[in-house]
């Protein structure tokens, strides 16, 4: 199943326009399910219109931020969005807007970021001397242009460059970067490296964790202690990306799979005392994942360690 994608634009399109048309290839990872702009006139509209893509338009003027997002984010939700794409969206997002999207939601911006947040950043480059400008798509965050960098394109800065000519290369590679960029962001939820990646930090973060292979797992332990989390990777070919952590026994276990038998499952060798909780299904929580590895970690600690980690709690 394709990942639905709402594009939000402000203008012209373009990089709205690239998106499209690389979601018609049969092996794109994603399709736009609707375009959205804060301009009922944005040229961009009518692009999507012509291709079969559902638009929405209100004008933003005379509405406060807030109420304004609350707008477009009910047509996101109407759209059944899983990951929002600004593409020349000429609006600053309210704060309540990205954390109900956050870590969906991406912006391409025209420059090595973290130069040049904001605006007139092609001309600021040409100013200060830079022998490249270029462009960078990141996952938004609160602050202007500054969530983390996915992937960057360097656009060499020509002698008698202006930003005019600067633009239209770096626009250039932007149509180039997004595309794969945004294609790469919605599948690496079922990514077993990058699922691997997230276990890891999370476990390694409880106090005295290390990492070992087990039975060809990746497995973390206290050190010198019992093992408290395993991650498998279509173990006994079972198919499947999870993350095996202990709990209290065949009761708990039962109780898990009958709330929610597509993601938690018994683990073959492990027993009653283990329950394996799928990673590959695109919707993880992570705050619950992190969860789950204390509480584990918690089940294995020694009494002295395990007090530590409460009074930290307490702390």
């Amino acid at each position: 199943m394709k990942a639905r994608v709402a594009v939000l634009i402000s203008g012209a399109g373009t990089n709205m326009a690239a998106l499209l048309y690389a979601a018609k290839a049969e092996d794109c990872p994603y399709e736009l399910v609707l375009v959205g702009s804060n301009d009922p006139d944005a040229p961009g509209l009518k692009i999507a219109e012509a291709e079969g893509v559902a638009t929405w338009a209100h004008p933003h003027k005379g509405m406060a931020r807030d109420a304004f997002d609350a707008l477009v984010d009910t047509e996101l939700r109407k759209a059944k969005a899983d990951f929002v794409a600004l593409a020349g969206y000429m609006r600053i997002l309210s704060d309540d807007f990205v954390a109900r999207w956050q870590g969906k939601m991406l912006n391409i911006h025209p420059s090595l970021l973290p130069r040049y947040k904001g605006l007139d950043t092609h001309q600021r480059a040409i100013d200060a001397g830079d022998k490249f400008g270029g462009c960078s798509v990141h996952i938004v965050t609160p602050g202007v242009d500054d969530g983390p960098v996915l992937a960057q394109t360097p656009v060499a800065i020509l002698p008698g460059d202006t930003f005019e000519t600067l633009a239209a290369r770096v626009r250039i590679a932007e149509h180039q970067l997004y595309p794969p960029t945004l294609a790469a962001f919605v599948t690496r939820e079922r990514s077993p490296d990058y699922l691997r990646a997230r276990v890891r930090d999370l476990a390694m973060a409880l106090p005295e964790a290390d990492e070992v292979l087990s039975h060809g797992m990746p497995c973390f332990g206290i050190v010198k202690g019992k093992k408290f989390a395993y991650f498998t990777e279509d173990h006994h070919g079972d198919g499947k990306i999870a993350l095996l952590v202990k709990i209290s026994g065949a009761d708990e276990q039962a109780q898990l799979i009958e709330l929610d038998e597509d993601r938690y499952y018994r683990p073959a060798y492990f027993g009653d005392g283990w329950v394996g909780i799928r990673l590959d299904l695109g919707d993880t929580d992570w705050d619950a994942i992190g969860e789950w590895l204390r509480k584990s970690w918690l089940a294995v600690a020694p009494k002295k360690l395990a007090g530590l980690m409460g009074a930290a709690d307490e702390f």
